[in-house]
């Protein structure tokens, strides 16, 4: 059972704020223990950062404090609102970006952005639209941030190739004993290894730049105007680290431009849509368009590939290794997670043109 942690006057008054407040549990997320709390002064979202599953909540601290801060100075240059454009961190009464509690638990807190919410599957292409604004306006602001200076939250995150290593580890050990079960996608994931080491080889040859990257770009971290419906700001920063522009646009469509969950067993349910992937196209380029490379554009059809292929070979290790990552809710959840994504992947291949038109068509509006 997961353990029940709670919000004592000792972490209020770390952030300068009244003992005595009552915090009420924000339900949703999956990591984090997330509370709010009402002041005199204004609403303030605390949250406990999970150190089992990010071991370096110092490291993680110290890449949001430095990004929020950037993008802060950026919008007040641009003459944005910095309140609500992007997260702004509480610090403690000794200056820092987090309180450590008598327990070990780390804790951050928050100003509340009102008057936005945070959906968790887009409503129509209008809001698909916004949410790639949003991200767009994210890699655009912080085009000039030196994103080598930053942590590496989790290692070798979306480095494919290594994700692919895994996957062979967990076909050869088999420790579930389920590779039976499991060898048309085995096949499937086997005939696309060679090409899945693309994005990190254009890196490596110096091809690609390296950008300060979310790295969890789905619809519900985004916040929406509850009135105007445009993007108000990116959140959940927690893997905020170094990596590709085609890493992030790549996982918004892995999510945004699916007809069905993730986990849909009927895969006649289960496609790519183009006029989905053209509606966060068209929002993330108009925002992030002239702060990208040519070939950074040439490569994003190419990560919403391969960000696929890769959860997809993700579940597929899992599966075989007997569900250590992944919550399950049945035995083959993880294979038909894997077949899912494996669908996607072959209906983007055959879409592949469509798709590199798209880019040119919004790209060129730059």
């Amino acid at each position: 059972m997961k353990q029940q942690h709670i919000v004592t006057p000792q972490i209020f008054a770390a952030f300068g704020l009244p003992s005595d407040l009552e915090a009420k549990p924000v339900h949703g997320g999956h990591i984090n223990d997330t509370f709010s709390a009402e002041t005199p002064e204004g609403q303030f979202i605390l949250q406990r950062i999970n150190h089992f599953v990010f071991p370096s909540p110092e490291h993680i601290m110290e890449n949001i404090a430095a990004v929020t801060d950037f993008l802060r100075k950026k919008l007040e240059k641009l003459g944005g609102d910095p309140q609500r454009g992007t997260l702004t961190l509480r610090k403690t009464v000794d200056g820092n970006s987090f309180f450590r509690d008598e327990a070990g638990e780390y804790w951050r807190c928050t100003i509340f952005i009102s008057g936005a919410t945070a959906h968790e599957t887009a409503t129509g292409t209008e809001m698909l639209r916004e949410a790639g604004s949003a991200f767009g306006s994210f890699q655009s602001m912080l085009s000039d941030y030196p994103a080598d200076t930053l942590h590496e939250i989790i290692p070798h995150f979306h480095d494919t190739p290594d994700r692919f290593r895994q996957l062979r580890e967990a076909m050869e050990k088999d420790t579930a004993g389920r590779r039976r079960e499991a060898e048309p996608e085995i096949a499937f994931a086997l005939r696309r290894e060679k090409d899945c080491g693309c994005l990190m080889e254009l890196l490596a040859q110096g091809k690609l730049p390296l950008r300060v990257t979310h790295n969890d770009t789905k619809m519900s971290n985004v916040l929406i105007d509850d009135v105007t419906g445009k993007a108000v700001c990116v959140i959940d920063l927690d893997t905020v680290m170094p990596g590709l522009t085609a890493f992030d646009f790549g996982d918004s469509i892995r999510a945004g431009a699916a007809t069905a969950a993730e986990d849909e067993t009927d895969l006649s349910k289960v496609h790519f849509d183009l006029s989905l992937f053209e509606a966060y196209a068209e929002g993330f380029l108009a925002a992030a368009g002239a702060a990208l490379s040519e070939t950074e554009l040439a490569t994003l059809p190419v990560g919403a590939i391969l960000m696929t292929f890769e959860v997809g070979i993700r579940f597929l290790a899992d599966f075989l290794n007997g569900d250590v990552y992944f919550r399950t809710a049945y035995p083959a959840h993880n294979l038909d997670r894997a077949r899912n994504q494996f669908k996607l992947v072959e209906e983007m291949e055959q879409k592949r043109e469509e798709m590199n038109a798209i880019i040119q068509k919004y790209a060129s509006r730059r």
